[in-house]
């Protein structure tokens, strides 16, 4: 028999909160309980966001930003949809509580405390939680996920490179010195907020890079590549700013060591995503097209052997807002409960 589970979500009124919303309210074994904010408390779900109006949970009031305030709520499990720097005054409490938190912030993801500070320019505020979290690429961590009281959602950025990565350095297919990716998000990759470089005039008909050369997402991207790899990994990463509202395209550039047939590229793929539920393989001549996942948790890869250059062309698309965030996080959420994977999100 499938139980349900009381959720909360923090930080509910930002891009990321607000696709939380939208997966829970037609998630099958999901109570949505809590949703709070600093900036709306006291307004309910539907005058904040309209476009929820007359749908399950409009009249949900948003409550303030507080730990005893969440915990009151009856929630059992807690999404914080926070900034970087905020999460661990929550997750620290709540799990104390008893309650499970999947924060997706970059506070617990990074598990070398000097790395995170070198990123994210201060100490770190709770190693000890960042040391036990459950990182929650779900298509490689399902097993450990199973039960966990606290998963560190991974990055969008992350999500789109490491996914069509980690089955080629698991398999030894590549040479990990030769990775460069050049990756292009849509601006609501930059959270709702009121800055002059976000705004519609200096987005529209222009593409710029930023970040460069050391966009904070590189700690979890080489994280996690050279535990597949079981060497330190360093990439060459360059973001770029495009004026699509969500979407992330990566192409990842890489040598195959010697003697590998470029067969076996897509044999590991294959093997590693066998009946991985929002990993699309594509075939033939399709490449990942950003229009194709928007508003889905899919993720498309496409990989191509370039024989004049030698190196593999590896391709992705994701929505970063879900299966770069949210929809991810209920990804982890459902492997957690034990409910089917695909819960909520098709």
């Amino acid at each position: 028999m499938v139980t349900t589970e009381k959720i909360a979500v923090v930080g509910a009124s930002g891009y990321s909160g607000e696709e939380l919303v939208r997966l829970l309210i037609r998630h099958p074994y999901a109570e949505l309980v809590a949703l709070t904010s600093r900036q709306v408390a006291g307004q309910t779900m539907s005058s904040v966001f309209p476009r929820f109006a007359a749908m399950r949970y409009a009249e949900l009031p948003f409550i303030p930003s507080e730990v005893s305030a969440i915990v009151a709520s009856g929630a059992r499990t807690v999404f914080l949809a926070l900034p970087h720097g905020v999460a661990h005054e929550f997750a620290a409490p709540l799990l104390e509580a008893g309650l499970r938190v999947i924060d997706l912030s970059a506070d617990f993801r990074i598990k070398d405390v000097a790395v995170y500070a070198e990123y994210y320019g201060e100490g770190h505020h709770a190693p000890g939680l960042a040391a036990s979290s459950v990182y929650g690429l779900v298509e490689h961590y399902r097993e450990q996920l199973r039960g966990a009281p606290l998963v560190a959602s991974p990055g969008c950025y992350p999500t789109s490179i490491l996914l069509p990565l980690i089955p080629l350095l698991k398999a030894g297919l590549l040479e990990p010195d030769s990775i460069q990716v050049m990756s292009m998000s849509g601006v609501s990759g930059a959270g709702r907020t009121a800055k002059v470089e976000y705004l519609y005039a200096e987005c529209n008909e222009s593409v710029r890079a930023y970040g460069v050369p050391k966009h904070r997402h590189l700690a979890e991207i080489e994280q996690e590549l050279s535990l597949a790899a079981g060497v330190p990994v360093i990439i060459n990463f360059t973001p770029h700013l495009i004026p699509v509202t969500r979407g992330i395209h990566s192409t990842i550039y890489a040598k195959p060591k010697p003697g590998i047939d470029p067969a076996r590229i897509g044999e590991a793929l294959e093997r590693a995503y066998q009946g991985c539920r929002f990993v699309r393989l594509l075939e033939g001549a399709a490449l990942p097209d950003i229009k194709n996942v928007t508003n889905t948790n899919f993720i498309d890869i496409a990989w191509r052997f370039d024989s004049r250059t030698g190196r593999l062309v590896l391709l992705s698309a994701e929505d970063n807002l879900v299966k770069g965030a949210a929809g991810q996080a209920v990804q982890s959420l459902n492997v957690m409960c034990g409910w089917p994977e695909e819960s909520g999100l098709i």
